[in-house]
C-alpha cells in the first residue's frame, strides 16, 4: 500500500484524534529500520573491521542518530509537523524546506541504484554469470521503474512475503552458523579497511535520511514516553540486533557480498529473500522519490508536473547510478550522506531549541490548529543554507573525531553566529 504516514496531513498540523497508538508508530518506523539496507551496512562493517570495533562503531553512529531523532521527533511532535514543514519554522524559509526536500530525493535515488545494482547481482547468480552486467541492471531498474510508474498493485503484496521470508532466512543463517562450531566470536577479525570513526559516520549515514524525517512519524505519537520508546526500540532492533548478526555472519562467511551471504545455505530461497527485498524497498524509495520530487517542482513552478513522467525520470537515474557502480562506492555513499544530512538537523534543533526565531508565531497558532501565515517567515533562509554548506564542508575536508558529528556541531554554531550577526546589525 502507497499511502503512509508521509501523505497524510503533510500540509498543515496534524489533529489530536489523528495521532495513533505506541505500537502503530513503533512497527511503520521498525519497517524503516530493519531493512536489506540495515543488513548490507553490518556486512560491510563486518567484513572491514573487528567484530567489536564494529559494534563501537555501531554504537557510536547509533547515539547521533538517536539525538537527531529525539530532537527533530519531539519538535515534530509537539507541532504536528512533516520535516518539511518543521524545517520551513526552523531558518529554511519556504524555498529553503523544499530544496531540503530535494536532497532528500537525490539520496533516495542513490539507494534505488545501490538496490538495484544488489538486484542484479542475484540475477547474476541465478543465471551463473552468464549474462552482462549492465544489460540486467539497465532491464531490472527499467522494469521496476514502470510497475511502480503505472502502480502495479501487485508489488504491495512483495512486503507481505519479502519481509517475513527475509528475516527467516538471516535467523536461519545466523543459528547455523553459531551451533556449527564452537569458535569464540573474539577470534574472528579482518583486516581493518575503516577507522571506528569513519564507520560510525557510516552507520549514521546509514539511517540519517530516517533520522532527519522522523517528525513525519513522530507527529503521530500521543506523548513524550511514546516517542522516546519507538525511536529507542528502532535503534536498538535495527541498529545493534540486525547490524550485530550481519557483522557476525560477515565475519564467519569473510565477506560482504550479500548474495554470497543469503545463499550460504539458503540456497534458492536466500536468493529470492533477497530479490522480493529489493523489490520491497525499492518501490517505496521510487514512489517516495517521484512525489518529493513533484511536490518540490510544482512549489517552484506553480505546475503540477506528471507523476508518471516523473518517476520514469527517477527510475532512469536510479538505473544509471547502478550501471555506473555505485555499489563499488558504498562506504563513500553513505559517508557522504552521514555529513549532508547532519547539518540540516544541526540548524533545524539551534533554531527551534536555542534561537526560537519562530516560537512565538508556533504557539499562537498551534493553539487553533492552523499554520503560521506565510508572511511570518521568510522566503529562502540563506543563513540555514550556508551554515548547512559549512558544516558539510568541515564533515568532509577533517578527518579528526566523527564526521558526522563535527558537521552537525559545526552548523549549529554557524548558525547561530550567523543568526546573532544578522540579529546585530
Amino acid at each position: 500500500m502507497k499511502k503512509n504516514f508521509d501523505d497524510i496531513h503533510s500540509l498543515n498540523r496534524i489533529p489530536e484524534k489523528a495521532k495513533v497508538s505506541l505500537v502503530s508508530v513503533t512497527l511503520v518506523r521498525m519497517g524503516m529500520a530493519t531493512t536489506l539496507p540495515q543488513f548490507i551496512i553490518g556486512a560491510t562493517l563486518g567484513h572491514s573491521m573487528t567484530f567489536w570495533d564494529a559494534m563501537l562503531a555501531t554504537c557510536l553512529g547509533s547515539l547521533i542518530i538517536e539525538f537527531i531523532s529525539l530532537g527533530l521527533g519531539f519538535a515534530g511532535m509537539k507541532e504536528g509537523f512533516s520535516t518539511s514543514l518543521l524545517a520551513r519554522y526552523c531558518g529554511f524559509g519556504r524555498i529553503g524546506s523544499i530544496l531540503l526536500s530535494l536532497v532528500i530525493v537525490i539520496s533516495l535515488i542513490g539507494w534505488f541504484g545501490v538496490q538495484n545494482t544488489i538486484f542484479t547481482k542475484g540475477i547474476l547468480h541465478a543465471v551463473d554469470y552468464k549474462i552482462n552486467f549492465g544489460v540486467i541492471a539497465f532491464f531490472s531498474g527499467i522494469s521496476l521503474t514502470f510497475l511502480v510508474a503505472s502502480g502495479f498493485k501487485a508489488l504491495a503484496w512483495t512486503a507481505k512475503i519479502a519481509v517475513p521470508l527475509f528475516f527467516i532466512v538471516i535467523l536461519y543463517i545466523f543459528l547455523f552458523l553459531i551451533f556449527k562450531d564452537d569458535i569464540i566470536i573474539q577470534n574472528y577479525s579482518n583486516t581493518s579497511n575503516l577507522s571506528i570513526t569513519q564507520a560510525a559516520t557510516v552507520v549514521a549515514g546509514g539511517f540519517m535520511v530516517g533520522a532527519l524525517t522522523t517528525p513525519d512519524i513522530s507527529r503521530y505519537c500521543k506523548n513524550q514516553n511514546h516517542l522516546f520508546w519507538m525511536i529507542t526500540l528502532c535503534i536498538v532492533v535495527g541498529e545493534f540486533i540486525i547490524n550485530g548478526i550481519s557483522i557476525y555472519i560477515a565475519h564467519r562467511l569473510n565477506t560482504a557480498d550479500i548474495v554470497t551471504i543469503m545463499t550460504h545455505n539458503a540456497g534458492i530461497i536466500g536468493l529470492a529473500s533477497i530479490i522480493l527485498s529489493v523489490i520491497k524497498v525499492n518501490d517505496v524509495n521510487l514512489y517516495s522519490a517521484s512525489l518529493g520530487s513533484a511536490n518540490a517542482l510544482q512549489a517552484f513552478t506553480g505546475k503540477k508536473w506528471d507523476y508518471f513522467k516523473l518517476t520514469i525520470c527517477v527510475g532512469l537515474a536510479g538505473t544509471a547510478l547502478s550501471m555506473a557502480g555505485i555499489l563499488d562506492h558504498f562506504v563513500d555513499f553513505l559517508s557522504m550522506l552521514g555529513v549532508i544530512f547532519p547539518p540540516i538537523a544541526g540548524v533545524m534543533l539551534v533554531d527551534y531549541y536555542i534561537l526560537k526565531t519562530s516560537r512565538k508565531i508556533l504557539d499562537e497558532t498551534r493553539e487553533k490548529g492552523l499554520l503560521p501565515d506565510d508572511s511570518s517567515t521568510p522566503l529562502i533562509g540563506w543563513s540555514a543554507i550556508i551554515a548547512c554548506i559549512i558544516g558539510t564542508a568541515v564533515g568532509v575536508v577533517f578527518n579528526f573525531g566523527i564526521p558526522s558529528l563535527n558537521s552537525i556541531l559545526t552548523s549549529g554554531i554557524a548558525y547561530w553566529l550567523l543568526m546573532k550577526t544578522k540579529n546585530n546589525k
